[in-house]
C-alpha cells in the first residue's frame, strides 16, 4: 500500500537481446524502490510453464479485439507479423501508480512512444549491448532462432537504436551486475526531483 509517496510510471526499452527481461528481474529484487512489473496480456497461447495473471494475461482474439475497442490499452500492437497481439493494461498501470508503485514497463520503441504520448511523465530508459555487431553476436548465440528470424530482428533492431534519443537515459549493458546499480542509481535519483537531469 501507498505511504503517501506517489508511484512513478518507469518505460525500459531497446532492441530484441539487449538483456531487458534478465536486468528487470534483477532490478525487482535487488534495487530498494517499491518496484513493480506490469504484466502485459497477449493473444499468444501460453508456453510450457506459464501461468496466467503471472506472467501474461492470455486473452482469445475476440477478448483482446474488443479491450482494444474500449480504449482499455496503454499500448498494444502486434508483434513481429506473427498475428499475435500484446499490449499493456491501462487499469493495471493506474492501480499500481495509485498505490505508490514505481511500475515498470518492459516494452519495445514503438510501444514506448505510444506510451510517451500519454500524459503519465514516464521515466524512459534505452537499454541496449553497445551497438549492432555486439547486438548480432548475442542473438547468433542464443541459437534457438532461424537465419532469417534473426535478419528480421536485426533490421527491427537497426530502427528502434535510432530511436534513443528520445529516451531520458541511455544504459550499455555489457555487464548484468553493473548495469543492474546504474539503472537503480538512475530510478533513485528521481526521488529528488531536483537532481534529475538527462544523461
Amino acid at each position: 500500500m501507498s505511504d503517501g509517496e506517489p508511484g512513478r510510471l518507469i518505460v525500459i526499452s531497446g532492441p530484441s537481446g539487449a538483456g531487458k527481461s534478465t536486468i528487470v528481474r534483477r532490478l525487482l529484487r535487488e534495487c530498494p524502490l517499491p518496484l513493480t512489473l506490469s504484466i502485459s496480456a497477449t493473444t499468444r497461447a501460453p508456453r510450457p510453464g506459464e501461468l496466467d495473471g503471472r506472467d501474461y494475461y492470455f486473452l482469445s482474439d475476440s477478448e483482446f479485439a474488443e479491450m482494444r475497442q474500449r480504449g482499455e490499452f496503454l499500448e498494444c500492437k502486434e508483434v513481429f507479423g506473427r498475428g499475435h497481439w500484446y499490449g499493456t493494461l491501462y487499469d493495471q498501470v493506474a492501480t499500481g501508480l495509485r498505490e505508490g508503485r514505481w511500475v515498470i514497463l518492459e516494452i519495445d520503441v514503438e510501444g514506448a512512444a505510444a506510451v510517451i504520448e500519454r500524459d503519465l511523465h514516464p521515466i524512459t530508459i534505452f537499454l541496449h549491448p553497445g551497438g549492432m555487431s555486439e547486438l548480432e553476436t548475442r542473438l547468433r548465440k542464443r541459437g534457438t532462432e532461424s537465419e532469417a528470424a534473426i535478419e528480421r530482428r536485426l533490421e527491427v533492431a537497426a530502427r528502434e537504436m535510432r530511436a534513443l534519443p528520445r529516451y531520458d537515459h541511455e544504459v550499455i549493458n555489457r555487464n548484468i551486475g553493473p548495469t543492474v546499480a546504474e539503472v537503480c542509481e538512475i530510478l533513485q535519483r528521481y526521488k529528488e526531483p531536483s537532481s534529475c537531469s538527462k544523461n
